[in-house]
This record gives structure tokens, C-alpha cells and sequence, in this order.
């Protein structure tokens, strides 16, 4: 994957983004603990023949070197650009998952002539006591007990219907699966970072900024960050549509063709 250098609170970050597709510029970010081709896999394949994509991975996730220390909005929010202009977008359509639904919001805010449209998933303005409790838990068991965390991670991010229709054998390989996302000192760091930086975010002061048509999508049964953030964020930005979707917080790998069409029929929409 290509790399470019970001400034950043703590240095120079080595940010790596996965780049496709021909077309106009979509940028995707993903969420906690996730990466651009983990997040947003299906999405890539089935919208790379129609536009030109880019998914950065944030410092501490993925192939990204960031210098380490407490990671700021402002940080994420310049990986983003950093990874669109490298490579060669002047313009983008911007779609963001959890974490990276608040950092694409961010981008939206800080920087409106770049950014043509937003679609946002499981986004919110800023941790309430539950989303801290949750979030400082994750930080303490990704450090003590990495196979607990991703379980406890399922239970919470897999809408009820979804978690009905598996058997044990399907659990523990969902399980499994992203255990190994989290594999290694370094991995595990950067969750924790990540999740630490969950709790400080806050967009209230941004989202009048928020230019570009938004589509903001919310789950029913999202257990992490529940509807109600999602409703707050959409009374926060001028103009924003909200539509509730089936399923859970885990919505790209629980129901990636429906985020897929809700994205796409985002796109067709505002043109």
C-alpha cells in the first residue's frame, strides 16, 4: 500500500491507505480496531468500477507508524486528507463507520470544499458515561486478555437477529477472526490508543461547518453507541437525512450489502 507522511501531535506518522478503482474520489474511514480493507472490503469491490477509492488506515490501526502517545481528532483528521490528496483526489465523497463516521464528520467540518458528499454510520458527537465506561473497558481488556475483548466486541456489535442465527462454531470463528486483528503488542497498543481517544472526541463546535449533503445511517438494535447519538448528530449538521437500518453496530461485516446500496443510493442521490 502507498504511504505518506503526517504530521502529527506526537511527530511523523508513516500513514498507509489502500488505493483502487477509477472515478470520482471516495474516501472511507473505518472504526476502532479495524482497518480500510476490513471495514470496507465489500464495499471496495462492489463501487471500485465507479470511483476512484481511498481508505487510510488511522494512526494506530493497521500499517499505519504513528510515534505513539494520545491520539487527537486532528491527527486522525489529517491522515484522511493526507491519504486522499497523496493520492491524487482534489475533491471526494467521504463515508465513515463508528470511529471513522466521527473523523469523517471531522474532515466534513475542517475542511468543506474538499468534501462532496458524507455518509456516516454509527457516528456520534461526543461519549456520553456509557460510551466512557465501554470504551475504558475495551482499553483494559485488549491489553490483559485480547481473546476476551473480541468476544465481548461481538456480543455487543452483532445485532440480535444475527447473533440468533449462528451456532457456537460460527461465534468462535467471528471470534477468532478478529482476535487476530488484534495479534501483537502493537496491535493491541493501538486499539488501546484508539479507544482512549473514543472518549475524548468531540465534534458539537464542527457540525454547523458540515456543508456537504449527509446521509447519516443509524441502527436499531447498535448496542455500543445506541440510536439516540445518531439523532443528535443529524440535529447538529444543517441539512442532514437520517435513516434507520436493521442490525447492529457491526453493520459492514453483519449486512455489508445493505451499508453497500445505502452508500451507493447516497451517491446516485446527490449525483
Amino acid at each position: 500500500m502507498p504511504v505518506v507522511d503526517v504530521p502529527v501531535s506526537g511527530g511523523i506518522s508513516k500513514a498507509h491507505y489502500l488505493v483502487t478503482g477509477n472515478g470520482p474520489g471516495l474516501v472511507l474511514v473505518h472504526g476502532t480496531g479495524a482497518t480500510g480493507q476490513a471495514n470496507w472490503g465489500p464495499l471496495i469491490e462492489a463501487l471500485s468500477d465507479r470511483y476512484t477509492i481511498v481508505a487510510p488506515d488511522l494512526p494506530g490501526a493497521g500499517g499505519t507508524r504513528d510515534p505513539g502517545g494520545p491520539i487527537t481528532l486532528g491527527d486522525m483528521v489529517a491522515h484522511v486528507v493526507a491519504a486522499a490528496r497523496d493520492a491524487g483526489l482534489e475533491r471526494f465523497h467521504l463515508v465513515g463507520h463508528s470511529l471513522g463516521a466521527v473523523v469523517a464528520t471531522a474532515v466534513a467540518g475542517l475542511h468543506p470544499g474538499l468534501v462532496d458528499s458524507l455518509t456516516v454510520h454509527a457516528g456520534w458527537v461526543r461519549a456520553d458515561a456509557q460510551m466512557a465506561f465501554q470504551f475504558q473497558l475495551w482499553k483494559e481488556l485488549v491489553r490483559t486478555d485480547p481473546a476476551a475483548m473480541a468476544r465481548m466486541l461481538l456480543l455487543t456489535a452483532m445485532g440480535k437477529d444475527t447473533l440468533r442465527t449462528w451456532d457456537e462454531t460460527a461465534f468462535d470463528q467471528a471470534a477468532g477472526a478478529f482476535t487476530g486483528l488484534l495479534d501483537g503488542d502493537r496491535a493491541q497498543d493501538g486499539f488501546a490508543r484508539l479507544s482512549e481517544a473514543n472518549t475524548t472526541l468531540d465534534l458539537t463546535g464542527l457540525l454547523p461547518g458540515v456543508t456537504a449533503p449527509t446521509l447519516i445511517l443509524s441502527s436499531a438494535d447498535d448496542r455500543i453507541v445506541f440510536p439516540h447519538h445518531q439523532l443528535e448528530l443529524a440535529d447538529g449538521i444543517p441539512h442532514a437525512r437520517l435513516l434507520r437500518v436493521p442490525g447492529g453496530h457491526g453493520l459492514p461485516a453483519e449486512n455489508p450489502a445493505l451499508l453497500t446500496e445505502k452508500v451507493a443510493e447516497h451517491l446516485t442521490r446527490v449525483g
